[in-house]
Protein backbone atom coordinates (compact mmCIF):
# COMPACT_ATOMS: atom_id res chain seq x y z
CA UNK A 1 0.00 0.00 0.00
CA UNK A 2 1.10 3.75 -0.67
CA UNK A 3 2.42 5.53 2.22
CA UNK A 4 -0.15 7.09 4.10
CA UNK A 5 0.52 11.11 5.33
CA UNK A 6 2.28 11.57 8.66
CA UNK A 7 -0.09 10.33 11.35
CA UNK A 8 0.13 13.87 12.47
CA UNK A 9 -1.32 15.20 9.47
CA UNK A 10 -3.91 12.57 9.12
CA UNK A 11 -7.36 14.29 9.32
CA UNK A 12 -9.79 11.67 7.50
CA UNK A 13 -9.67 7.76 7.76
CA UNK A 14 -12.01 5.63 5.26
CA UNK A 15 -12.64 2.59 6.34
CA UNK A 16 -13.33 -0.52 3.52
CA UNK A 17 -14.21 -3.46 5.51
CA UNK A 18 -15.00 -5.86 2.97
CA UNK A 19 -12.42 -7.51 0.34
CA UNK A 20 -14.66 -8.58 -2.85
CA UNK A 21 -15.48 -5.49 -5.30
CA UNK A 22 -18.79 -3.35 -4.41
CA UNK A 23 -19.97 -0.16 -5.53
CA UNK A 24 -18.54 1.03 -1.84
CA UNK A 25 -14.95 0.26 -2.59
CA UNK A 26 -15.00 1.61 -5.99
CA UNK A 27 -16.31 5.11 -4.86
CA UNK A 28 -13.27 5.07 -2.37
CA UNK A 29 -10.81 4.09 -5.02
CA UNK A 30 -12.28 6.60 -6.75
CA UNK A 31 -12.55 9.31 -4.30
CA UNK A 32 -9.26 8.91 -2.37
CA UNK A 33 -6.23 9.67 -4.74
CA UNK A 34 -8.46 13.50 -5.54
CA UNK A 35 -9.19 14.05 -1.95
CA UNK A 36 -5.75 13.22 -0.67
CA UNK A 37 -4.74 16.71 -2.27
CA UNK A 38 -7.12 18.47 -0.22
CA UNK A 39 -6.44 17.12 2.79
CA UNK A 40 -4.85 14.72 5.05
CA UNK A 41 -6.57 11.02 4.31
CA UNK A 42 -6.06 7.38 4.65
CA UNK A 43 -7.60 4.08 4.23
CA UNK A 44 -7.92 1.35 6.07
CA UNK A 45 -9.04 -2.34 6.08
CA UNK A 46 -8.89 -5.08 2.81
CA UNK A 47 -9.84 -5.20 -0.82
CA UNK A 48 -7.81 -1.94 -1.77
CA UNK A 49 -5.44 -1.33 -4.74
CA UNK A 50 -1.98 -0.80 -3.67
CA UNK A 51 -1.91 3.39 -4.93
CA UNK A 52 -3.91 4.75 -1.77
CA UNK A 53 -2.43 5.95 1.03
CA UNK A 54 -3.44 3.31 4.06
CA UNK A 55 -3.02 2.35 7.43
CA UNK A 56 -3.15 -1.14 8.57
CA UNK A 57 -6.47 -1.51 10.64
CA UNK A 58 -4.65 -2.61 14.00
CA UNK A 59 -3.76 0.82 13.71
CA UNK A 60 -7.01 2.64 14.35
CA UNK A 61 -6.93 1.41 17.69
CA UNK A 62 -3.89 3.04 18.53
CA UNK A 63 -4.27 6.53 17.10
CA UNK A 64 -2.58 8.79 19.37
CA UNK A 65 -5.71 11.60 20.83
CA UNK A 66 -3.57 14.87 19.74
CA UNK A 67 -6.40 15.74 17.30
CA UNK A 68 -9.86 15.23 16.16
CA UNK A 69 -10.47 13.00 12.88
CA UNK A 70 -13.18 12.14 10.50
CA UNK A 71 -14.14 8.34 10.67
CA UNK A 72 -16.05 7.92 7.02
CA UNK A 73 -18.18 5.08 7.28
CA UNK A 74 -19.88 3.62 4.57
CA UNK A 75 -22.03 0.35 5.63
CA UNK A 76 -23.17 -1.02 8.89
CA UNK A 77 -19.61 -2.96 9.94
CA UNK A 78 -17.79 0.52 9.55
CA UNK A 79 -20.40 2.52 11.25
CA UNK A 80 -20.23 0.25 14.25
CA UNK A 81 -16.19 -0.54 14.46
CA UNK A 82 -16.35 3.60 14.38
CA UNK A 83 -18.29 3.66 18.18
CA UNK A 84 -16.07 0.70 19.08
CA UNK A 85 -12.94 2.86 18.63
CA UNK A 86 -14.83 6.21 19.95
CA UNK A 87 -16.86 4.63 22.59
CA UNK A 88 -14.80 2.18 24.10
CA UNK A 89 -10.95 2.67 22.62
CA UNK A 90 -11.71 6.23 23.64
CA UNK A 91 -9.94 7.66 20.46
CA UNK A 92 -11.28 10.83 18.92
CA UNK A 93 -13.46 10.12 15.67
CA UNK A 94 -16.37 12.23 14.78
CA UNK A 95 -18.26 9.80 12.48
CA UNK A 96 -19.66 10.33 9.14
CA UNK A 97 -22.27 7.86 6.87
CA UNK A 98 -23.12 8.21 3.61
CA UNK A 99 -26.13 6.30 2.73
CA UNK A 100 -27.45 4.77 -0.53
CA UNK A 101 -29.96 2.72 0.20
CA UNK A 102 -33.69 3.36 -1.02
CA UNK A 103 -35.33 1.04 1.28
CA UNK A 104 -36.81 1.48 4.90
CA UNK A 105 -33.63 0.89 7.50
CA UNK A 106 -33.55 -2.25 9.84
CA UNK A 107 -33.75 -1.48 13.55
CA UNK A 108 -30.23 -1.73 13.88
CA UNK A 109 -29.18 0.06 11.19
CA UNK A 110 -31.31 3.39 12.72
CA UNK A 111 -29.69 2.84 16.09
CA UNK A 112 -26.66 2.79 14.27
CA UNK A 113 -27.16 6.15 12.58
CA UNK A 114 -28.84 8.00 15.38
CA UNK A 115 -25.07 7.93 16.73
CA UNK A 116 -23.69 9.23 13.69
CA UNK A 117 -22.77 13.27 14.05
CA UNK A 118 -23.42 14.02 10.20
CA UNK A 119 -25.02 11.73 7.35
CA UNK A 120 -24.46 11.94 3.65
CA UNK A 121 -27.29 10.86 1.25
CA UNK A 122 -26.06 10.03 -2.59
CA UNK A 123 -29.36 10.88 -3.55
CA UNK A 124 -32.57 13.04 -2.74
CA UNK A 125 -34.23 9.28 -2.61
CA UNK A 126 -32.13 8.07 -0.18
CA UNK A 127 -32.24 10.80 1.88
CA UNK A 128 -36.18 10.20 1.91
CA UNK A 129 -35.79 6.84 3.45
CA UNK A 130 -33.41 8.48 6.66
CA UNK A 131 -35.28 10.11 9.51
CA UNK A 132 -32.21 12.09 10.54
CA UNK A 133 -30.51 15.47 8.63
CA UNK A 134 -28.46 14.50 5.37
CA UNK A 135 -26.54 16.45 3.06
CA UNK A 136 -27.04 14.83 -0.29
CA UNK A 137 -23.99 14.15 -2.55
CA UNK A 138 -24.66 13.23 -5.43
CA UNK A 139 -21.75 10.51 -6.97
CA UNK A 140 -19.27 11.92 -9.58
CA UNK A 141 -17.21 10.39 -11.84
CA UNK A 142 -13.68 10.78 -13.19
CA UNK A 143 -13.93 11.95 -16.68
CA UNK A 144 -9.97 11.72 -17.41
CA UNK A 145 -10.57 7.94 -17.18
CA UNK A 146 -13.46 7.46 -18.37
CA UNK A 147 -13.61 9.28 -21.61
CA UNK A 148 -14.29 8.19 -25.34
CA UNK A 149 -11.96 6.03 -27.68
CA UNK A 150 -10.08 8.50 -30.10
CA UNK A 151 -10.09 4.75 -32.17
CA UNK A 152 -12.85 2.15 -31.39
CA UNK A 153 -11.90 -0.47 -33.58
CA UNK A 154 -8.44 -0.36 -32.77
CA UNK A 155 -9.51 -0.83 -29.04
CA UNK A 156 -11.84 -3.48 -29.73
CA UNK A 157 -9.06 -5.33 -31.40
CA UNK A 158 -6.88 -5.06 -28.91
CA UNK A 159 -9.68 -6.18 -25.92
CA UNK A 160 -10.72 -8.97 -28.50
CA UNK A 161 -13.88 -7.66 -29.27
CA UNK A 162 -15.60 -7.51 -32.81
CA UNK A 163 -14.54 -3.92 -34.26
CA UNK A 164 -17.83 -4.46 -36.58
CA UNK A 165 -20.23 -5.22 -34.34
CA UNK A 166 -22.82 -3.07 -32.52
CA UNK A 167 -22.05 -3.71 -29.50
CA UNK A 168 -24.40 -3.33 -26.10
CA UNK A 169 -22.33 -4.02 -22.66
CA UNK A 170 -23.41 -4.91 -18.76
CA UNK A 171 -21.25 -4.71 -16.31
CA UNK A 172 -21.23 -5.47 -12.37
CA UNK A 173 -22.02 -8.43 -10.07
CA UNK A 174 -23.69 -11.26 -11.76
CA UNK A 175 -26.88 -11.90 -10.65
CA UNK A 176 -30.83 -11.51 -10.64
CA UNK A 177 -30.35 -8.21 -8.57
CA UNK A 178 -28.94 -6.47 -11.72
CA UNK A 179 -31.58 -7.38 -14.01
CA UNK A 180 -28.90 -9.77 -15.88
CA UNK A 181 -31.31 -11.89 -16.99
CA UNK A 182 -33.96 -9.23 -17.94
CA UNK A 183 -30.64 -8.00 -20.63
CA UNK A 184 -30.44 -11.47 -21.74
CA UNK A 185 -34.18 -11.77 -22.70
CA UNK A 186 -33.82 -8.65 -24.51
CA UNK A 187 -31.05 -9.90 -26.39
CA UNK A 188 -32.74 -13.37 -26.92
CA UNK A 189 -35.47 -11.41 -28.53
CA UNK A 190 -33.27 -8.60 -30.57
CA UNK A 191 -30.43 -10.50 -31.86
CA UNK A 192 -31.45 -13.20 -34.02
CA UNK A 193 -33.00 -10.15 -36.93
CA UNK A 194 -30.50 -7.73 -35.51
CA UNK A 195 -26.48 -10.43 -36.77
CA UNK A 196 -24.63 -7.15 -36.65
CA UNK A 197 -25.45 -6.94 -32.65
CA UNK A 198 -23.49 -8.77 -29.90
CA UNK A 199 -23.40 -8.30 -25.53
CA UNK A 200 -21.58 -8.21 -23.52
CA UNK A 201 -21.31 -8.55 -19.06
CA UNK A 202 -18.29 -8.18 -17.02
CA UNK A 203 -18.29 -8.72 -13.29
CA UNK A 204 -18.36 -11.77 -10.96
CA UNK A 205 -19.95 -14.49 -10.56
CA UNK A 206 -20.01 -15.56 -6.70
CA UNK A 207 -21.00 -19.72 -5.10
CA UNK A 208 -24.56 -18.09 -4.03
CA UNK A 209 -25.47 -16.98 -7.93
CA UNK A 210 -23.67 -19.71 -9.74
CA UNK A 211 -26.82 -21.48 -10.75
CA UNK A 212 -28.19 -18.61 -11.44
CA UNK A 213 -25.42 -17.54 -13.85
CA UNK A 214 -25.23 -21.24 -15.56
CA UNK A 215 -29.39 -20.73 -16.19
CA UNK A 216 -28.56 -17.89 -18.27
CA UNK A 217 -25.70 -19.34 -20.09
CA UNK A 218 -27.76 -22.51 -20.96
CA UNK A 219 -30.55 -20.14 -21.75
CA UNK A 220 -27.83 -18.26 -24.42
CA UNK A 221 -26.78 -21.79 -25.62
CA UNK A 222 -30.23 -23.10 -26.39
CA UNK A 223 -30.54 -20.41 -28.37
CA UNK A 224 -27.87 -20.46 -30.58
CA UNK A 225 -25.91 -17.47 -29.08
CA UNK A 226 -23.47 -18.53 -27.40
CA UNK A 227 -21.05 -16.49 -29.63
CA UNK A 228 -22.86 -13.23 -29.54
CA UNK A 229 -23.85 -13.19 -25.86
CA UNK A 230 -20.79 -13.56 -23.62
CA UNK A 231 -19.90 -13.46 -20.32
CA UNK A 232 -16.32 -12.30 -19.97
CA UNK A 233 -16.04 -12.50 -16.10
CA UNK A 234 -14.63 -9.47 -13.63
CA UNK A 235 -11.72 -7.58 -15.30
CA UNK A 236 -9.06 -5.71 -13.78
CA UNK A 237 -9.23 -1.98 -12.47
CA UNK A 238 -7.29 -0.79 -15.11
CA UNK A 239 -9.04 -2.60 -17.79
CA UNK A 240 -12.74 -1.37 -16.93
CA UNK A 241 -12.84 2.12 -18.47
CA UNK A 242 -11.65 0.49 -22.28
CA UNK A 243 -14.66 -2.07 -21.79
CA UNK A 244 -17.11 1.09 -21.48
CA UNK A 245 -15.49 2.97 -24.09
CA UNK A 246 -15.95 -0.09 -26.43
CA UNK A 247 -19.43 -0.17 -26.20
CA UNK A 248 -22.11 1.57 -28.27
CA UNK A 249 -24.69 0.91 -25.96
CA UNK A 250 -25.15 0.68 -22.20
CA UNK A 251 -27.97 -1.03 -20.33
CA UNK A 252 -27.87 -0.86 -16.18
CA UNK A 253 -31.54 -3.54 -15.73
CA UNK A 254 -31.35 -3.22 -12.50
CA UNK A 255 -33.68 -4.21 -10.14
CA UNK A 256 -32.90 -2.50 -7.41
CA UNK A 257 -29.47 -0.34 -6.83
CA UNK A 258 -28.68 1.47 -3.80
CA UNK A 259 -27.47 4.41 -6.11
CA UNK A 260 -25.39 2.96 -9.25
CA UNK A 261 -21.83 4.30 -11.11
CA UNK A 262 -22.13 2.39 -14.14
CA UNK A 263 -24.33 4.85 -15.98
CA UNK A 264 -21.95 7.79 -14.92
CA UNK A 265 -19.33 5.50 -16.26
CA UNK A 266 -20.64 4.60 -19.84
CA UNK A 267 -22.01 8.21 -19.90
CA UNK A 268 -18.97 9.96 -19.57
CA UNK A 269 -17.27 7.27 -22.19
CA UNK A 270 -19.11 8.72 -24.79
CA UNK A 271 -22.01 5.63 -24.37
CA UNK A 272 -25.63 6.26 -24.43
CA UNK A 273 -27.33 4.38 -21.06
CA UNK A 274 -30.44 2.21 -21.22
CA UNK A 275 -31.27 2.18 -17.28
CA UNK A 276 -34.28 0.94 -15.23
CA UNK A 277 -35.61 3.11 -13.43
CA UNK A 278 -34.32 2.50 -9.86
CA UNK A 279 -31.74 4.01 -7.82
CA UNK A 280 -30.30 7.37 -8.72
CA UNK A 281 -30.89 6.59 -12.36
CA UNK A 282 -33.44 8.77 -12.83
CA UNK A 283 -31.44 12.07 -12.27
CA UNK A 284 -28.69 10.49 -14.23
CA UNK A 285 -30.14 9.63 -17.64
CA UNK A 286 -32.08 11.68 -19.81
CA UNK A 287 -35.05 10.13 -21.20
CA UNK A 288 -34.71 10.20 -25.40
CA UNK A 289 -31.37 12.06 -25.45
CA UNK A 290 -28.81 10.73 -23.09
CA UNK A 291 -30.45 7.10 -23.06
CA UNK A 292 -33.92 5.69 -22.36
CA UNK A 293 -35.44 4.82 -18.64
CA UNK A 294 -37.40 1.89 -18.50
CA UNK A 295 -39.66 0.51 -15.56
CA UNK A 296 -37.95 -1.86 -13.00
CA UNK A 297 -38.11 -5.39 -13.75
CA UNK A 298 -39.96 -5.13 -17.43
CA UNK A 299 -38.52 -7.08 -20.15
CA UNK A 300 -40.92 -6.20 -22.89
CA UNK A 301 -40.01 -2.23 -22.21
CA UNK A 302 -36.56 -3.08 -22.09
CA UNK A 303 -36.38 -5.20 -25.52
CA UNK A 304 -38.48 -1.94 -26.84
CA UNK A 305 -35.90 0.18 -25.80
CA UNK A 306 -32.82 -1.34 -26.90
CA UNK A 307 -34.49 -1.92 -30.63
CA UNK A 308 -35.54 1.86 -31.16
CA UNK A 309 -31.40 2.82 -30.31
CA UNK A 310 -30.14 -0.11 -32.34
CA UNK A 311 -32.77 0.62 -35.15
CA UNK A 312 -32.05 4.36 -35.22
CA UNK A 313 -27.76 4.47 -35.42
CA UNK A 314 -27.89 8.04 -36.03
CA UNK A 315 -29.73 8.96 -32.94
CA UNK A 316 -27.47 6.25 -31.25
CA UNK A 317 -24.22 7.93 -32.43
CA UNK A 318 -25.33 11.67 -31.18
CA UNK A 319 -26.69 10.57 -28.26
CA UNK A 320 -23.10 9.58 -26.77
CA UNK A 321 -21.81 13.06 -27.17
CA UNK A 322 -24.55 14.47 -25.25
CA UNK A 323 -24.33 11.97 -22.16
CA UNK A 324 -20.04 12.96 -22.33
CA UNK A 325 -21.59 16.77 -22.07
CA UNK A 326 -23.91 15.87 -19.21
CA UNK A 327 -21.55 14.10 -16.58
CA UNK A 328 -18.75 16.94 -18.02
CA UNK A 329 -21.57 19.42 -16.46
CA UNK A 330 -23.19 18.05 -13.83
CA UNK A 331 -20.96 14.56 -12.44
CA UNK A 332 -17.75 15.72 -12.23
CA UNK A 333 -15.99 13.32 -9.61
CA UNK A 334 -14.29 16.76 -8.76
CA UNK A 335 -17.19 18.37 -7.32
CA UNK A 336 -17.93 15.30 -5.49
CA UNK A 337 -14.74 15.16 -4.00
CA UNK A 338 -14.77 18.87 -3.03
CA UNK A 339 -17.89 18.67 -1.34
CA UNK A 340 -17.00 15.95 0.77
CA UNK A 341 -13.84 17.44 1.72
CA UNK A 342 -15.87 20.91 3.03
CA UNK A 343 -18.07 18.59 5.25
CA UNK A 344 -15.00 16.64 6.72
CA UNK A 345 -13.61 20.12 7.42
CA UNK A 346 -16.80 21.49 8.92
CA UNK A 347 -16.50 18.72 11.58
CA UNK A 348 -13.39 18.93 12.23
CA UNK A 349 -14.14 22.86 13.26
CA UNK A 350 -11.38 24.64 15.40
CA UNK A 351 -9.22 21.15 15.45
CA UNK A 352 -9.46 22.18 11.34
CA UNK A 353 -5.71 24.04 10.92
CA UNK A 354 -6.64 27.26 9.32
CA UNK A 355 -10.48 26.86 10.15
CA UNK A 356 -12.82 28.60 12.83
CA UNK A 357 -16.33 26.51 13.33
Amino acid sequence: MSAPPPIADIAVIAPNLKRRLSGVTTTIVRLIPIQSRMIGIATTGPGLPPDLPHLPLWRMFTLPRDRLRVWHARRNTEMALGLILTRIFRRRFTLLFTSAAQRRHTGFTRWLLARMDRIIATSPQAASYLDLPATVVMHGVDTRTFRPAPDKAALRRRLGLDPEATLIGCFGRIRAQKGVDLLVDAALALLPGRPKVQVIFTGRVTDDQRGFYEAELARIAAAGLSDRIRFLGERPWDEVPDFYAALDLFVAPARWEGFGLTPLEAMASGVPVVASRVGAFEALVTDGDTGSLVPRDDAAALTAALAGWLDDPAALDAAGPRARAKVEAQHRIEGEAETIVRIYREMLGREMPGLTS
